[in-house]
This record gives C-alpha cells, structure tokens and sequence, in this order.
C-alpha cells in the first residue's frame, strides 16, 4: 500500500555525515545530562508510601492530585486502580515522617473533601525494591539489544546487526537525556515506553535494509554505487514510513494530550522514540552500514562456474 511514489530518488546519503555529526553533538548532550543531572527517578526506583482507597461513587482523581499535591507532595502518583471507585495513590519518602504520619495526613485531606472516603491499605516500598527494579530495567534492555543484533546478524549480516544497534542506542540514550534534562520523572512506564522504542525502531531499521537486499540483488541496479543503492532503497520505502509512523503518531499523540498526567510521560517518550526512530534508521543506520563497507557481495553469494564434466572451477 501506498500514499504516493517519489520517482526520484532522493540524495539522503549526500547529506549523512552533516546529519550524524548534528547526531552525535545531540547523542554527547544526553549523555552530558545523564552523567551531570542524573534521572528523576520514580517512587517505584526510590520507594514511598503507597495508599489505595475506595470511594463510593467515581473517583475524581484530579481533585485527588491537586489536594495531594497541596500537601506538599510534588513526586507523587494518583491514578485509578481496577474500578472508577478506587484509587492509588504512591507518594514519595518523607524523612521527618513515618509511613503512618503521611498517610493520616492525606487521609484527612481526602476526608476533608469526601467524608465517606475508606482506606483500603497502607504500604510502604523501601528502597531495595527499586534497586531491584532498576536492575531488572537494565537487564530487560541489554536483552533486547542481544536479541536484536542476534536477530539481525542472522538475518542479514553483521554489518547490518551492527549499524542498527548504534541507531537503537542512539535512539534510547537521547530519550534519556531529555528525562535527565529537563528532569521529567522516570517511571516503569517510561522504561516500558524505552523498550517499545527499542522495538519499533529495529522495525524500521529492518524495513530499510529489506529494500536495500533486494536492490542489491536486482540486476536493475547492479550498476548503483552503495550510497545510491542506500538512497534507492529509502525513498522507495517513504510512503510506508508515512503511514506507519504518522498513524502511530496520532495515537500517541492523543494519549499525550487526553491521557492526563498518568499517561504523559509514557507517551511522551513515545513521541520522542518515534521521531528520532524516523531520523535514525536513515540517516543513522543506513549511514553507518554504508561506512562499515556493505556491498553486494556480502548477500548475493558468487555462483561457481561448472565445467563441463560437472566439477566447479576453482
């Protein structure tokens, strides 16, 4: 399927090492961020307090959120948990109180409000649980990234493995750098969205090589140099890039607009991940496929001549 079809194809490896120069000046701030701010983490990265009541008719949770926030309680989290009655609430760790003590205080401020609000339970998450968390994320992304250059050399070839991982990574670390820089809080949610990320691009990036196997192997173009075969295959995969992306971009933009404050940093992860998922697969994985040395005899193998006794010639 597609929207339309660009019979020219477009220069885009004229322009790549402007565009990855422009990359790895934004890839270096991220980590700049990262090692010099640090994440925001969470209160399920920290540990909290973690409240869940029930009330008798729908919750209103963003009267719930500002009376909370009133408090003093700027980090934390109130979000519907299993009906419209009953809410969760995760509030961030207090040194001069106990467990006890800012429980009863938000309580008293919910009763204040809705007189016939129950407590249903009272937890607190130490800070052990989200080490172990934290170490569990990591783990779950090195994973990911062993499974795709794994997959990726299978299927394709080395080179190919090698050029998507680096556009992954450069992908999933400037995610981070903008949590870290403007210190939006990192949550699971936010690690799950990374994940994603991790997946979707690979999605494109394979799409993109796809094309370049099969340009390589059609004698149409036995004549292309490796940047045009590169710049064939992106413009030929356009119209797909289009719909994809696009259709996925208006669902997560209206996560991140109707979503509330639940879904915003979720989605807004997404809407970072996809857009720079675009911009790497061509400018970076393409680029640095082209720059390993990939050609086409690294997928078509060279077919042995037989002599006419049937022996190959050597």
């Amino acid at each position: 399927m597609e929207l339309f079809r660009i019979r020219k194809d477009i220069p885009f490896m004229r322009h790549a090492l402007i565009f990855n120069v422009i990359s790895a000046l934004t890839f270096a701030a991220a980590v700049f961020f990262l090692l010099h701010k640090g994440l925001h983490l969470s209160i399920e990265f920290t540990g909290g307090t973690v409240m869940e009541v029930a009330y008798p008719r729908a919750a209103n949770i963003e009267q719930i959120r500002k009376s909370v926030e009133g408090l003093g309680f700027a980090d934390s989290q109130v979000q519907s948990f299993g009906t419209a009655q009953d809410v969760l609430i995760r509030l961030p760790t207090q040194k001069t109180a106990t467990t006890a003590q800012v429980s009863e205080r938000v309580l008293t401020a919910l009763k204040s409000q809705d007189p016939e609000v129950k407590l249903q339970r009272v937890e607190f998450v130490g800070p052990q649980v989200g080490q172990e968390l934290a170490q569990d994320g990591l783990t779950a992304l090195a994973m990911v990234v062993l499974g795709i250059i794994i997959y990726l050399a299978f299927r394709f070839e080395w080179k190919y493995a090698v050029a998507a991982v680096i556009a992954n990574l450069h992908d999933v670390v400037i995610i981070l750098g903008f949590f870290a820089a403007f210190q939006w809080e990192f949550s699971l949610t936010v690690l799950a969205a990374v994940l994603a990320i991790l997946g979707y691009s690979v999605n494109e990036s394979v799409v993109v090589f796809d094309r370049v196997r099969e340009t390589f192997r059609d004698r149409r173009y036995g004549r292309l140099a490796t940047a045009d075969v590169m710049n064939h295959a992106i413009t030929s995969t356009i119209s797909r890039t289009v719909i994809t992306h696009g259709s996925t971009q208006i669902m997560v933009l209206s996560m991140l607009v109707f979503g509330g404050p639940t879904l915003h940093y979720f989605a807004l992860a997404l809407t970072i991940g996809i857009l720079f998922g675009i911009y790497s697969s061509v400018f970076v994985a393409a680029a640095v496929a082209m720059w390993l040395g990939v050609k086409r005899e690294d997928l078509i193998k060279p077919v042995k001549e037989k002599d006419e006794h049937g022996g190959a010639v050597v």
